[in-house]
């Protein structure tokens, strides 16, 4: 048996990331705060470091914190 290699980025947070680079930080920030798990929003915050775009939203920072 072989294990499926896993992406680091969750596709939850693939689509907040859509979602903050079309300009909706509010309903990006809607789905930070129902994020399924810590573990989705770790990768989200990976995915916006990995895109150098951390630092670009601070209330998006606010809110995955």
């Amino acid at each position: 048996m072989t294990k499926m290699a896993r992406s680091k980025t969750s596709a939850w947070s693939a689509k907040v990331l859509l979602l903050l680079k079309g300009g909706n930080t509010a309903a990006a920030i809607a789905q930070i705060k129902v994020a399924p798990t810590v573990k989705d929003l770790n990768s989200l915050n990976e995915a916006l470091a990995t895109a150098q775009l951390a630092t670009r939203w601070r209330d998006v920072n606010d809110a995955i914190a």
